[in-house]
Order: C-alpha cells, then structure tokens, then sequence
C-alpha cells in the first residue's frame, strides 16, 4: 500500500508514477480519473493538495471567486468589453464583484451574454476573454 499523502513530499509526487497518482487521486476525490487524464495533471493535482494540507488551501474570498467562475481576477477592475452582435455593439464593465451592463450588475459574463443573445453562451467566450 503506497503511503498516505501526509506522508510524501512534493519530490515524492514527482516520482509518482502514473498508478500511484490515481491511487492518490482517488483518495483526494473520491473517483478514479478519466483514462485520458494526462499524467501532469495527476502529478499537479495531488501535488497541490499536498501543499493545500501543509499550508492550509485557499482563503474564503478565493474560493467565493472560484464558485462563482467569475474572471474579475484576471481581468483589471474598470476594463471594458465589447462585443459586437448582429449589428450591434454592447459594452460591458468590470467591477469588483462582476460586471456592469446597461447600468445593471451581473455576477457572470454569461448571465450578460444570455440576456443579450437570448440563448445559453459561455460568457467568456461570447466577450472574447476565451477561446
């Protein structure tokens, strides 16, 4: 039986085989990987919830953000969207807390992309931020 994941170092995962780490994943989440899960993604997974044990994981406001899929992290607050759809363009704001549209503030760039197309988008992808 491999040891617990208390018991190993970051330098144990890394030499963690492709068997090991799903033993360990497993035991993280509770279900076996898909078979296409790449072995870095193995190795990473368990590596940061090694590390998330030793220092303590997120802090409460990160994992709020995280829930909510929310990308302000990664976009400055007060940067402007635009999109242009059949015909017409539409601007979105980035606030602390999500996002300014037509004087209204949404938690997702979804919920904007669905009022505005009147079908399910993903946000991020509709406003260009991901292909």
């Amino acid at each position: 039986m491999p040891p617990s994941l208390s018991e190993l170092t970051l330098a144990d995962v890394m030499n963690l085989d492709r068997t090991g780490l799903i033993v360990h994943w497993e035991n993280i989440y509770g279900s076996p990987p898909s078979r296409q899960t790449h072995i870095e993604l193995l190795r990473q997974a368990v590596g940061w919830q090694l590390q998330a044990q030793m220092h303590g994981g997120l802090d409460s406001a990160c994992r709020k953000q995280l829930q909510r899929g929310s990308v302000a992290l990664a976009l400055a607050r007060g940067t402007s969207l635009i999109r242009q759809w059949q015909g017409v363009s539409y601007q979105v704001t980035v606030r602390d807390h999500g996002f300014e549209y037509e004087g209204q503030e949404y938690r997702s760039l979804s919920a904007i992309a669905r009022k505005i197309t009147g079908t399910a988008w993903n946000g991020l992808v509709f406003f260009g931020v991901k292909k």
